[in-house]
Order: C-alpha cells, then sequence, then structure tokens
C-alpha cells in the first residue's frame, strides 16, 4: 500500500522562525505523499491582547466568541498558513493553504455546551476524502489550519491535533498513514520538567495507567487521545516528539498493543 505522512505542527515549533524553517524543510524532503496540519501558536494570543480582546481560555483550550474567531482566522488561516505555504513553494513543494471549508473538506458541528460554552469551536463530523485524494493525485502538497466549517456559513475554531487524526483515519483505506505530531518537547515526558525524561514507547494500557497515575494530564491528554483514536481507525504508526519527519526519529512511539 502507498504510504502517506500526515505531520501536525504546534507549539513553540510555530512562533520559532529558524525551527520551522528546519521542519519545513524536512517535511519537503519527504518523497511519499504527504499533508501538513499546523497550529496557531501564540501569535493570536498576542493580537487579541494588542487588539483589547483578552483571550480566554479553558484548561487550555480557547474559548472562541465571535471578535476571537475573527481573529484566528486571520492569524492561522492568513499570516501562519501562507507563510508556511510560502516556505513550501521556496522548497519545491507545491504547497496549497486550506481550510475545511475550502473545497467543503472538513465539516464540523459546533461543540455542545456542556458546563463550558467554548462558542464557535467545532467538532468533526466528516472528512471530504474523495476531494483530498484528487488533490493529492494532482501532486498538490493540502497545508491545513485549525479552522473548519458547519456547512451553514460558519467557520469553526478546532483543535490541530484533532484534524490530523480526522485526516489520517479517513485516509487509512486508502494509504499505510504515518501520523506525526511535533512539537517543542522531545516527545511523551515522563516528568513535565525534565525534557531528558522521554518515554520511548506506550501503548493504549500504558496510556491510561499514566494518565491515572498524573505522568499524562492536561493538553497533552487532547493530543493522546486523538492519536489512539487514529490508530484505532486503522492509522499505521503514530508519532510524538519535536523532530521525528526523516528516518531519524528522536520522541514516542504509540501502538494499541
Amino acid at each position: 500500500m502507498e504510504k502517506l505522512k500526515i505531520v501536525k505542527i504546534g507549539g513553540n515549533l510555530i512562533d520559532d522562525d529558524q525551527k520551522l524553517k528546519d521542519i519545513l524543510q524536512d517535511f519537503s524532503n519527504l518523497n511519499d505523499k504527504k499533508i501538513l496540519i499546523h497550529g496557531g501558536g501564540k501569535l493570536a494570543s498576542a493580537l487579541s491582547t494588542q487588539l483589547g480582546i483578552v483571550p480566554k481560555l479553558h484548561e487550555g483550550r480557547r474559548i472562541t466568541d465571535k471578535e476571537s474567531l475573527k481573529i484566528v482566522t486571520m492569524v492561522y488561516a492568513g499570516f501562519i498558513n501562507k507563510s508556511i505555504v510560502a516556505y513550501l513553494q521556496s522548497f519545491g513543494d507545491n504547497a496549497l493553504g486550506l481550510t475545511g471549508a475550502d473545497l467543503d473538506m472538513i465539516r464540523s458541528h459546533r461543540r455542545i455546551v456542556t458546563n463550558i460554552d467554548y462558542g464557535f469551536v467545532g467538532d468533526i463530523d466528516e472528512v471530504n476524502g474523495e476531494a483530498l485524494l484528487n488533490l493529492m493525485n494532482s501532486n498538490v502538497v493540502p497545508v491545513f489550519c485549525a479552522l473548519t466549517h458547519n456547512g451553514k456559513g460558519d467557520l469553526l475554531n478546532t483543535n490541530a491535533d484533532t484534524i490530523a487524526s480526522a485526516l489520517a483515519a479517513s485516509l487509512s483505506a486508502h494509504f499505510s498513514v504515518d501520523l506525526i505530531y511535533l512539537f517543542e518537547k522531545g516527545g511523551v515526558l515522563h516528568k513535565p520538567d525534565d525534557d531528558n525524561s522521554v518515554i520511548d514507547n506506550i501503548n493504549l494500557s500504558t496510556y491510561e495507567k499514566l494518565k491515572k497515575d498524573g505522568t499524562i494530564s492536561s493538553g497533552m491528554i487532547p493530543k493522546l487521545d486523538n492519536a489512539f483514536t487514529a490508530l484505532k481507525e486503522g492509522v499505521s504508526s503514530v508519532f510524538v516528539g519535536a523532530s521525528g519527519i526523516s528516518k531519524e526519529r528522536k520522541g514516542t512511539i504509540l501502538s494499541l498493543d
């Protein structure tokens, strides 16, 4: 089966221009079909503050009201997405920047209100795999930002890790998919403050134990939940680390068994 690399970059890697260039150069060297998904870094929060709109977060997740949605759209789909596309073009990749609304790629619904109203935040319903396949078969490298749509004219701020997992799962029937999550840490850490405490391998049962004893907590939980969901839905491999696009990977490998 043909291979597909799906790479999600986030955290401080988005904010460090040199690290971002290095990762994109590494990504451009891949010969397999490939998709890139990126988060928003700190720029959206910084711009919000400059405009007098205080960013609202709950357990590390952004609450997106109408004014915040304008800002994340400008930052995610605008400056960051197009900067990444420009870098990839300079490295020889025929990259195309996308939101989930483009070509009706990713539909979602506004998150149901329970204890917290997250506003214009989307939970994914479906991926238009056929449209995505057509792009890749035309030698286009899709570059997705963290926005989807609901089919009713609304853009929705959507977790980039979730987008990566959903894209990987939707294409696993057509490719042997490697899902790679890159961020500023060297992998999943046994001690959050010790960058040298990387856990090399985590299977599903170990993951449940590490969550229960508090070793894995806060923002790492939704990232790994998405990763294990992808594995359950047929994705071949999942890797979490600071650099893992090339063969020399240093980080955490996830598996079901």
